[in-house]
């Protein structure tokens, strides 16, 4: 048995960079283990699959230990194999998933997802996310992640958390946050997800729909640009539209194959 894996660098114009995601295109799914096992092997942050549907496509997404219901980048890169290899003139694709439709479009260079808002709240700082952090915050949010908001962009990059304490919140993972420090950029991020075996992920998409209410309130404006202080790096233009989130950025192909079951 044989089919495609691609595998994308995603939120970025230039390869090596961004967050690096496999896609594997299906007639029909896998055993969910199999699907696991070859998203351990490829041991990147995300391992996309999707299979055809008369009006769309069924997407789902693994971590090399976990299936999640979220996933930003890979999604993206899902979108880009579709409208590339699949349905070159169209316009955009639907993926039915966990988290209900999510659609990708092209917009020149960019591919844009439309996914649903999770605005997080004010929360209690816990110790266990304070001691893991190494420098406190000026304020936490909590949603599916805790949210550690800083002054600065310096404090962000300067981070060198101890991920152990991570594991043992009661949440996804950690997300630290800044405004940007030039003007091109409204706000940076860094994200830790140690418990979905990702220390640290190049580049994050799904947060962003519990970043881009904060800062849109903060900053009082809808549309921002958003770079990843991660070492690989990554930007991406985020939009708040009350309900929804609009993510856009670019992907490039790195590798392209067959795996052979």
């Amino acid at each position: 048995m044989k089919f495609p894996l691609i595998q994308i660098d995603t939120f970025t114009d230039q390869v090596l960079s961004g967050n690096p995601a496999a896609v594997c295109p299906l007639q029909a799914w896998l055993d969910e283990h199999v699907m696991q096992a070859i998203a351990a092997e490829n041991n990147l942050s995300e391992t996309a699959f999707f299979v055809p549907l008369d009006d769309g496509y069924a997407l789902r997404w693994f971590t090399p230990n976990v299936e999640v219901g979220l996933c930003g980048h890979a999604t993206l890169a899902a979108g880009e194999v579709v409208l590339t290899d699949m349905e070159p003139g169209a316009a955009e694709v639907a993926f039915q998933t966990k988290s209900g439709i999510l659609k990708v479009a092209r917009d020149g260079d960019n591919y844009v997802m439309d996914f649903p808002a999770q605005p997080a709240a004010p929360h209690d700082a816990p110790e266990m996310l304070l001691a893991g952090l190494g420098a406190a915050p000026a304020e936490v949010l909590a949603g599916d992640d805790y949210i550690a908001v800083y002054n600065s962009a310096a404090e962000v990059a300067a981070l060198t958390p101890n991920l152990d304490n991570f594991m043992e919140l009661d949440r996804r993972g950690v997300v630290a946050t800044a405004p940007g420090s030039d003007t091109a950029t409204d706000y940076v991020l860094r994200f830790f997800a140690p418990k979905n075996a990702v220390p640290e992920d190049p580049v994050t998409g799904n947060v962003q729909t519990e970043l881009a209410p904060y800062w849109a309130a903060r900053l009082g404006k809808k549309r921002m640009s958003v770079r990843q202080l991660s070492a690989r790096g990554g930007i991406m233009t985020c939009e708040d539209l009350g309900a929804r989130v609009s993510i856009a950025g670019q992907c490039v192909r790195f590798l392209e194959g067959n795996v052979t079951l």
